[in-house]
């Protein structure tokens, strides 16, 4: 019978010699190509023009196959591997630096250091292999905008997320002098403080991914990057959102607010933001608008309040705003939203003792400013076109914006009068 033979030849193969270890890797080896390409081949069309022709597309692997994915991810690894060994670290940058201030050639351009090609090629070749008319300078600064794009890439592949960003920041800390001072119990909430600047004004359309171009073209970076410099001025550090006290600023306005201690801010306890001036018709806005949580705000979603408020000139503050303001979600403001929103700036100026101005006055004075292309309707591109966006939403959003506004001539006549004292003195 056809299972005696093959039983008698199981048998006489396993009396057989032990097979080493290299042998069964081998076989192994072996039969897994063959299925494999079985398997492989199942998929291919017979067309002779395949041999000649060769494959530039290979779709990405299923879920259900485990093995084809697994492959794809070791192999990304070790592609990234091998191009992180390729890039320079720190000592070799410095002394790349050292390189090209040695061989620099007179004359030097203004206060700039200057090489010439025959110079740039004997750096080229002392710096090593890594590093196969200019300003030093500008050459520097250029191999570490490259390597950071490198390391950027390698970090991230094409597109950025969240937690990449995080990661990476975090990883960061550590280099830059001026953070040294952080407490490790605060480093997360630095990195979200962080983070959020990124995904804020890159973000837009709040897809959770950032290209790496527009990280590398913006200025982020760089003001991430000045915290190397141990002598960064206390200006510097207060305008920089990246500092150590422009971040525990921020987090200590927040714990602030928080009179409740739960972590969270209710519409009541974000009232009191800033002078406490914001209406309460826009507040409600943020809470229908805004992520929260059982009608409370977290960190990360006061990140983004603080953010559009601090910087109402900028297109994605102007963005987050104008959606809050855009109670019909329309696309536009138009005389009815404008009035909803100022009726609380009256109601504001009434319990202050103030005489309410007249909405008509505001709303003529909005639509001068603004000079939509439609003279009933104010878009979006409207205000950021306009440059005055910053100050009509400051008109409808905030009873200190407006009194700042209306008393504008009044406050420019007191600096003028400020200024000429201190010139007289």
């Amino acid at each position: 019978m056809d299972w005696q033979r093959s039983l008698r030849s199981r048998l006489a193969a396993r009396c057989g010699p032990k097979k080493s270890e290299q042998e069964l890797k081998d076989e192994e080896m072996e039969l897994f190509t063959k299925y494999y390409m079985e398997w492989k081949g199942e998929r291919r069309s017979g067309n002779a023009s395949y041999v000649n022709i060769p494959r530039f597309y290979y779709r990405l692997p299923a879920e259900d196959e485990i093995l084809l994915q697994k492959l794809r991810e070791e192999s990304r690894a070790v592609f990234l591997q091998r191009k992180s060994r390729e890039l320079l670290d720190n000592e070799e940058l410095q002394n790349l630096w050292f390189l090209l201030d040695k061989h620099q050639t007179s004359p030097m351009i203004g206060e700039e250091a200057m090489i010439n090609y025959e110079n740039f090629l004997k750096v080229g070749e002392k710096a090593g292999p890594k590093c196969n008319s200019s300003q030093l300078r500008s050459l520097l600064n250029y191999s570490i905008m490259i390597l950071m794009g490198e390391y950027l890439s390698c970090s991230f592949s094409i597109m950025s997320c969240e937690k990449d960003l995080e990661n990476y920041i975090l990883e960061l800390i550590p280099t830059l002098p001026q953070l040294d001072g952080l407490e490790k119990s605060f480093y997360s909430f630095y990195v979200c403080t962080a983070v959020r600047k990124f995904f804020f004004f890159l973000d837009p359309l709040r897809t959770g991914k950032i290209k790496i171009q527009d990280i590398l073209a913006c200025s982020f970076l760089d003001d991430l990057l000045e915290l190397r410099d141990e002598e960064l001025s206390k200006e510097s550090q207060e305008t920089n959102w990246f500092s150590a006290p422009s971040a525990l600023r921020v987090y200590g306005q927040y714990l602030n607010l928080d009179k409740d201690h739960n972590g969270m801010l209710s519409k009541e306890e974000l009232s009191r933001y800033g002078t406490g001036t914001l209406t309460n018709i826009f507040l409600d806005r943020v809470f229908q608008e805004c992520l929260t949580y059982d009608g409370e705000m977290d960190y990360k979603t006061y990140l983004d309040f603080v953010l559009a408020l601090e910087n109402r000139k900028e297109p994605a503050a102007l963005q987050y705003i104008f959606k809050l303001l855009d109670i019909e979600n329309k696309g536009y403001l138009n005389v009815f939203s404008l009035n909803y929103f100022f009726r609380a700036i009256q109601e504001q100026m009434k319990i202050h003792g103030q005489e309410p101005v007249s909405f008509q006055d505001v709303k003529d004075e909005i639509f001068d400013m603004v000079k939509p292309k439609d003279p009933y309707k104010i878009s979006l591109q409207d205000l950021i076109n306009s440059s005055q966006g910053d100050t009509v939403t400051s008109i409808l959003i905030d009873l200190n914006g407006f009194w700042t506004y209306e008393n504008r001539e009044v406050l420019v006549a007191s600096d003028n009068d400020n200024t000429a004292d201190v010139d007289d003195t």
